[in-house]
């Protein structure tokens, strides 16, 4: 009786073992950096700067240009939501990025306001730059000739 509830607890705890963590992703990555900011726990979000960043600035510059940010956030609350993914070019590099806006703006097209993180490359899981921008602008809606001859105007 004894053995048979011995091999019933092994076997119990081999069936608890968790399964390993997997590696964030980069948007996770860019989506806790800027939650960190937002939340104003700026040492969180310097931890997740890539090296050569965090040797280049210190953790107080950090904190006052991440200010900016933090700041939007408690105007316009600190959920945000992945708007876009893309690559911007610089010269003869180029730079990932990730763009968020508040949830409280997600309707609004297009955002006042994004906020983006860019990584080095695609393998990349640390911060290589950050910025709250302004939302891209509206281009005027222009109907097509054949409609306007045919008496449909805006």
């Amino acid at each position: 009786m004894v053995l048979l509830l011995w091999l019933v607890a092994a076997e119990m705890g081999v069936a608890q073992v968790a399964p390993a963590p997997r590696k964030a992703s980069q948007a996770q990555v860019a989506r806790q950096f800027l939650r960190s900011v937002l939340r104003g726990d700026y040492a969180a979000a310097y931890t997740r700067l890539a090296p050569e960043v965090r040797r280049a600035v210190s953790r107080e510059r950090f904190e006052a240009s991440a200010r900016p940010l933090w700041r939007n956030g408690q105007r316009r609350g600190q959920d945000i939501e992945l708007y876009k993914l893309g690559v911007r070019l610089a010269g003869p590099s180029s730079r990932l990025f990730y763009a968020f806006t508040f949830s409280s703006e997600s309707a609004t097209t297009p955002p006042p306001a994004v906020l983006e993180v860019t990584f080095r490359d695609t393998t990349a899981r640390v911060v290589l730059g950050f910025g709250l921008r302004p939302g891209p602008a509206t281009a005027p809606v222009r109907l097509a000739p054949a409609a306007k001859r045919n008496g449909l105007r805006r």
